[in-house]
């Protein structure tokens, strides 16, 4: 039970009431009327505390499902008030490590009703955590105590790669492929068969179809020709190669860079399995530490979640010739071979450019490299006031126009080779590399 600030108020009342009534000459009866108030005061808190134990709030928590990292995931509190009016405050233990939307709740319930109260954590880190119980003061009905108890609700929490952002990207592919989103066909694009339709101008004749045409009576008109609609082939291999050597262990955007990887690796494997293709995954540094040969089906992005969630980045030099070695022995035939990494300048990225200059042309080499947004930010910071800070902020703008300088040199030579790049923000990474692996797959580029 703990005083509340009404019953304090109280106490200094009564004492500042008793002086003031009571002569110089006496103060021992002042002195006494005012222990007098302030014990009646006291009594009346501890009996206006002990009808809160008959009347507690029942507060539970929802179960908590795999949170998302880098996400808003919401958490619901259901609230039961008692036979009086209820203003209460509830700490919920949730990891210290997480970015909370509400630490501490305040609320006023009616009695009798039941509540839900919800708030947002936001974890910056895979793996399992600790969330502990839940930590509960009701104030009294004459608002002279809090009744302090605890609620116990500690359960384990288990932080997954972006899964909101794979339930979005599965809608979206889902609508896509059921046609509720416009799909774009070309003629000639491709090597399978979708469909016959009537010639259009400005349609290739080299795709008119003759004996389509010819089975046509009065097939004399130009719009009774018929010509081949084609799309890309859907069934082929995508292989995936995530980094999680030391330049993927710096933090951008609040998460590391090969959490940003690992949710693209995801995303991008989504995508793949649901346009028909093979996928498999491998995890490299020095070595490759993790890998999932090339299977179809929805069925196999679960065993990739599994299987990658629990991997972190380490403090080593990653071995791209190494992967890439291995790639070659364990995948024989031609595959879109997907590299996520990070690069710094062309000196650095020496052995980068070598191992995927060896993937070419049996192979189609895909660079995929994660863009530190704040390095964007500075090359575009002009300096306009003069100083130390001044000096700082030039500086600091001349080393981010260098690194992207240093950057687009090594592309163009990655190029060069024909091996196709994506450079991008890592906060927007998974959604332009599946734009890029859409658009590729629709010109049949593999």
């Amino acid at each position: 039970m703990i005083p509340s600030k009404r019953f304090y108020l109280l106490l200094v009342l009564g004492i500042a009431i008793a002086l003031s009534l009571t002569d110089i000459t006496n103060v021992t009866l002042g002195i006494t009327g005012a222990l007098l108030f302030d014990a009646i005061v006291l009594g009346l808190m501890f009996v206006d505390g002990s009808r809160v134990s008959s009347n507690r709030v029942q507060v539970t928590r929802k179960p908590l499902s795999r949170l998302s990292i880098g996400r808003d995931n919401l958490v619901v509190l259901s609230i039961k008030s008692g036979n009086y009016p209820a203003e209460i405050q509830i700490r919920d233990y949730y990891p210290q490590d997480f970015g909370v939307s509400t630490p501490n709740i305040k609320l006023s319930l009616p009695a009798n009703t039941t509540e839900e109260f919800t708030y947002t954590v936001c974890p910056l880190q895979r793996g399992e955590f600790a969330w502990g119980d839940i930590q509960v003061r009701q104030l009294s009905p004459w608002g002279l105590a809090w009744s302090d108890w605890k609620i116990p609700q500690s359960q384990q929490v288990a932080v997954y790669p972006d899964l909101m952002g794979l339930r979005s990207l599965s809608i979206r592919l889902t609508l896509q492929n059921t046609g509720t989103m416009r799909q774009v066909r070309r003629l000639g694009i491709g090597t399978e068969f979708t469909e016959l339709r009537d010639y259009r101008l400005g349609d290739d004749p080299r795709f008119i179809d003759w004996k389509a045409t010819a089975r046509k009576l009065g097939a004399t008109p130009a719009s009774a020709l018929q010509v081949r609609v084609l799309e890309a082939e859907k069934e082929q291999t995508l292989i995936i190669l995530l980094d999680r050597g030391r330049l993927m262990t710096a933090r951008v955007q609040g998460l590391k860079r090969f959490d940003w990887g690992l949710n693209a690796t995801l995303s991008l494997a989504l995508a793949g399995l649901n346009r028909g293709d093979k996928v498999g995954v491998g995890v490299f540094d020095r070595e490759v530490t993790t890998w999932i040969p090339p299977e179809r089906g929805q069925h196999h992005l679960s065993k990739l979640i599994d299987r990658l969630t629990p991997i972190q980045p380490v403090l080593l030099e990653p071995d791209y010739m190494g992967a890439v070695t291995q790639l070659v022995s364990q995948q024989t035939r031609r595959a879109l071979v997907v590299l996520i990494t990070d690069l710094v300048d062309i000196t650095a990225s020496a052995e980068l450019l070598a191992a995927l200059g060896r993937l070419t042309p049996r192979y189609l080499p895909f660079c995929v490299t994660l863009r530190d947004p704040q390095v964007d930010q500075q090359a575009l910071n002009t300096v306009t006031e003069v100083g130390k800070d001044a000096i700082a902020l030039v500086y600091q703008r001349a080393v981010a126009l260098d690194l992207l300088s240093q950057r687009q040199v090594a592309f163009a030579k990655l190029k060069h080779k024909g091996v196709l790049v994506l450079d991008a923000p890592a906060n927007q990474i998974s959604e332009q590399l599946v734009d890029r692996y859409l658009q590729l797959k629709l010109r049949n580029q593999l």
